[in-house]
């Protein structure tokens, strides 16, 4: 007789798993699927996936129902029953966005696959659905990780953007998968390669920001230590218009002081509707240095 428990060996399995070989291995499957069946591969059916997963990954606690209701205090919630051996996934059907619906129930799959043993039941709330740096023991990260390479695998998102850098295309690719336009962005600033900030603000004010790493590397980046920082004056993420996903050019140097006069950076706004904030795309040219020039040792 096995000194082991089988809910201890399920415990082990779902340890093992990162938010990226969770949703790979849900990607090939879905892949071979498709290819079998011609059917779309895109968006993905994540209350059907959901249903399944203890299946696909042999464990015997299913999620054994998906659930919307209009609750007004969380976005997605994960319940198991008094044994802990079949699990509630529920989502908030009052939400507007079925973009941002998707990506919730996808959040809280996540939770099952890889947290699930870790606490009591999971609550989630809108801030944890746009969850911008990822720390690996942070599990409302690990379940955005998830969630974003489920939905918007890297190799179809590269094929679909190529060397755009453009609000309106990652758009596209938001409706290609079903997500919020806020996911689609973050997707596409966490590999690019272009010199690209995401700037989410709210009154004036900077709530998050997030940097490719070309761009952190060359200085244009906001320190994440600040606690206030102010949008600045001029620039068409402090006026009135509501939406440009092509673009103005703007002087780069009323975001970054620190670059080259006369350099130029394209910014594009939207207002995202659904989570009462805008977000800011700011693109500057290649190469170009955003650091604050060293003082001369020169007396």
């Amino acid at each position: 007789m096995s000194g082991r428990s089988s809910t201890a060996s399920e415990r082990d399995r779902s340890a093992a798993l990162t938010p990226p070989k969770a949703a790979y291995r849900l990607t090939n499957l879905l892949n071979a699927i498709s290819q079998a069946h011609g059917t779309p591969r895109f968006p993905i059916d994540v209350q059907g996936l959901a249903l399944e997963a203890a299946n696909i990954f042999k464990w015997d606690d299913p999620i054994t129902e998906v659930r919307g209701e209009a609750i007004n205090n969380f976005d997605g919630a994960l319940f198991p029953d008094d044994g802990r051996k079949r699990w509630l996934l529920l989502y908030n059907s009052a939400l507007r966005s079925l973009g941002r619906i998707k990506f919730t129930q996808a959040h809280e799959l996540g939770h099952y696959l890889l947290h699930r043993h870790e606490r009591e039941c999971f609550q989630c709330t809108d801030e944890d659905m746009v969850d911008i740096d990822l720390d690996e023991r942070d599990i409302e990260a690990e379940a955005d990780y998830f969630a974003s390479t489920l939905l918007m695998p890297l190799d179809d998102f590269r094929a679909q953007m190529g060397t755009d850098a453009s609000l309106d295309a990652i758009s596209g690719c938001a409706d290609r998968y079903g997500v919020s336009l806020t996911a689609a962005l973050l997707r596409w600033i966490g590999y690019t390669d272009h010199n690209a900030v995401v700037v989410i603000h709210r009154d004036g004010y900077v709530l998050k920001s997030k940097a490719s790493q070309s761009a952190f590397r060359s200085g244009a980046f906001f320190p994440s230590r600040r606690k206030v920082i102010a949008v600045p004056d001029d620039v068409l993420a402090s006026s009135d218009v509501t939406k440009n996903t092509i673009g103005v050019e703007t002087d780069a140097r009323l975001w970054f002081p620190y670059v080259a006069s006369g350099t130029s950076l394209r910014e594009m706004k939207v207002t995202a509707d659904h989570y009462d904030f805008a977000i800011s795309l700011l693109v500057l040219p290649r190469g170009t240095s955003a650091w604050k020039p060293r003082c001369s040792d020169k007396a």
